[in-house]
């Protein structure tokens, strides 16, 4: 993939025009990232910001006694610099690859110049950061509330509109750690919904054959959720397109909308 067109992969990097998308081209790398391969550790200095382009990220927290649960997930839609964005340079959670894919990286000093040189990237950013943010808010209601077979596809739903597509690696286990559940209920609730016909798990692929099923089965959050990134989430719609839009309308306090009809 050509370095420029890789931007318009990623819905922040679109925004990036001029002088601001050469110095990103100029201080980052497209890179591969790998199933599980660390993105920032707990407590120790970030040194690069990631902006998936067909990878997803994950944010988890790790108790003492080693058990994990997903507590925020990264695609397309953002970057995995909010703690940078937020002034801090390291963070108590966790992040590692969830789906492997590529991703632009760029050292955490160049996403400050571009912090400080760059307003519609900042506006973004921000944007972006409070629909995050609810999203957080929304997962801890999600996981204390909500059973392990709504949570399991509202996780498929959100991790297949990330790849922009249907099939994705996936095994039992990691799918129990992401929704801070045993694997037997995790099992369990993957086959109800492979016997629905919904979805069809074999080794270790996942492949989503019904979104519309999903989507009954879910909770509400999937769709809460979905609306705070509008289409900068969306399967529907490219980062091109959303960044057009973003930069036409004026900042408001919530993150980028749902294209309407019409």
């Amino acid at each position: 993939m050509p370095k420029n067109d890789a931007f318009e992969g990623n819905a922040i990097l679109a925004c990036l025009t001029g002088k601001e998308r050469l110095l990103a081209l100029e201080g980052g790398a497209l890179v591969d990232i790998k199933l599980r391969e660390s993105i920032y550790q707990p407590e120790e200095r970030i040194e690069e910001a990631y902006f998936p382009l067909s990878a997803v990220l994950s944010v988890v927290a790790r108790m003492k006694d080693g058990a994990m649960i997903e507590i925020g997930t990264v695609g397309r839609e953002g970057t995995s610099a909010v703690p940078l964005l937020m002034g801090a340079e390291t963070s108590a959670n966790e992040s590692f690859c969830q789906v492997p894919g590529q991703a632009w990286k760029m050292p955490a000093s160049t996403f400050r110049s571009l912090l400080g040189k760059s307003q519609p990237f900042r506006e973004f950013l921000n944007r972006y950061l409070q629909a995050y943010v609810n999203m957080l808010g929304q997962f801890a209601a999600c996981n204390r509330l909500h059973s392990v077979y709504e949570r399991c596809a509202r996780w498929l739903l959100m991790t297949g509109d990330r790849v922009g597509g249907n099939e994705f690696p996936l095994t039992h286990e990691f799918l129990a750690i992401m929704l801070g559940s045993r694997r037997s209920g995790v099992t369990v609730a993957a086959a109800i919904l492979q016997n629905a016909g919904f979805i069809h798990y074999k080794h270790g692929t996942m492949t989503i054959l019904d979104r519309a099923g999903l989507e009954a089965t879910t909770c509400e959050c999937y769709k809460i959720t979905t609306e705070q990134f509008g289409d900068a989430l969306s399967v529907r719609a490219t980062a091109k397109e959303l960044s057009g839009r973003e930069r036409a309308r004026p900042t408001s306090g919530n993150g980028p909308r749902r294209r309407t009809s019409g």
